[in-house]
């Protein structure tokens, strides 16, 4: 009976076309973007990388690697426990206050992972305080989503990055009820920026804390990499900024910033955190030494932002718009149905060696199934161009944006 129904469950999302394949790509240790592609047949092929999060390549950065191994040699593998018990360790002390530093908060605290950070402190927040109201903007990412709806707390939704609607739910509130909007920074699948400033002008007129986002802007935006908040200069106007360490900054693991004590009281309440194994000390050293580099570092950020430019201007000229909802490092290109956008991926990766991951629903919505391009500072001039020419190969050979044989 429970295979039989969990066996439909799957069917079901072959069907919808939802169904979720692994490709096999071995990163190669200092030839990022370069990986080796092993087919299901076993059959291997060097491919370029273009829909990574290691966004700044600092995976692979020399300062990174080294203190991760020499952390290996000198504590070995793993935490050996949660937080609490034995998991505590040199590394997180110099990485928390770095991160509280950079956000320029009191306090700061690791998580395992960007989901677990979101996830866990959203939950705790909402069944500590009395009858709160979150407002979580419509596009916000599954771990948050996932953190509101594990709650009993009444939730409402805005429209994607409106104040207004923002607001006119704000209004109809008491002042002194307790409230929590959650939104984003960079959003990943648009490439999009939220008004910061407005939401947080909204927030304190009404009331309300604020819960920032920061996981697709960190390391690539600020004036030391801190984020779109930072830039704007409005980070010390935002309650809680979150981010994670596996994306700009290279490794993994996720963290919250904020006051002392509303830190404090996510340490000592939030199950997601108090329950859970601790990142291992190569871990917190290699994020701790890739945090302090880009703090100081602007040649990352400078080539993103080039190649960046680049590659637009390239697409552009070979007559592929990216989604005109972008203004940041992320260049949504739209396929708009989920069978060309699995086969479009499937010849670039075979055909040209280009390794670009097809994003259908329910990750966006049916119709604006797309690839999610990311150009990295390790990306050439001539990798640039041979992904426009192979784009423009497979668009024309499926018909994609009305380009036909």
């Amino acid at each position: 009976m429970y295979e039989q129904f969990l066996s439909e469950k799957i069917e079901k999302l072959r069907r919808d076309g939802q169904y979720r394949s692994f490709v096999e790509i071995n990163r190669r240790a200092n030839a990022y973007p370069s990986a080796t592609y092993r087919s299901p047949a076993g059959d291997e092929q060097q491919v370029t990388v273009w829909c990574s999060n290691d966004y700044l390549g600092m995976s692979q950065h020399p300062k990174v690697v080294e203190a991760m191994h020499r952390a290996i040699d000198e504590y070995g593998a793993g935490s050996g426990g949660s937080r609490n018990i034995g998991g505590t360790h040199s590394h997180y002390a110099a990485l928390e206050a770095s991160l509280a530093e950079w956000h320029g908060k009191e306090a700061a605290l690791v998580f395992p992972t960007g989901y677990s950070s979101n996830d866990a402190t959203l939950q705790c927040l909402l069944r500590l305080l009395p009858d709160p109201l979150v407002l979580s903007d419509e596009l916000n990412h599954a771990s948050i989503i996932n953190g509101i709806c594990s709650t009993k707390a009444e939730r409402q939704v805005f429209r994607h990055n409106d104040v207004d609607h923002l607001e006119e739910i704000l209004a109809g509130q008491p002042l002194d009820r307790p409230k929590i909007i959650v939104f984003e920074s960079v959003y990943s699948m648009d490439g999009d920026i939220a008004p910061i400033e407005r939401i947080v002008k909204v927030a304190h007129e009404y009331n309300a804390l604020t819960y920032l986002d920061e996981v697709h802007a960190i390391g690539m935006y600020g004036p030391r990499g801190a984020g779109i908040a930072a830039e704007l200069n409005v980070d010390h106007l935002v309650d809680i900024i979150q981010g994670t360490m596996a994306k700009g900054i290279g490794v993994i693991g996720g963290y919250i910033t904020g006051s002392a004590t509303l830190v404090d009281t996510i340490r000592s309440f939030a199950s997601g955190f108090i329950f859970t194994t601790s990142l291992p000390p190569a871990v917190v050293a290699a994020c701790h030494a890739s945090v302090e580099h880009l703090k100081t570092s602007t040649a990352e950020r400078e080539a993103l932002r080039r190649k960046t430019e680049l590659l637009r201007a390239a697409l552009a000229q070979a007559g592929i718009q990216v989604m005109p909802q972008s203004t940041t490092h992320v260049l949504p290109v739209l396929i708009g149905n989920s069978e060309l956008c699995k086969q479009s991926a499937a010849r670039l990766l075979e055909v040209h060696g280009i390794y670009l991951q097809p994003i259908n629903s329910p990750t966006v919505p049916a119709g604006t199934e797309r690839f999610r391009v990311n150009v990295t500072p390790n990306h050439s001039d001539d990798d640039i161009a041979h992904l426009v020419r192979a784009l423009d190969e497979v668009f024309t050979h499926f018909g994609v944006g009305g380009r036909s044989v």
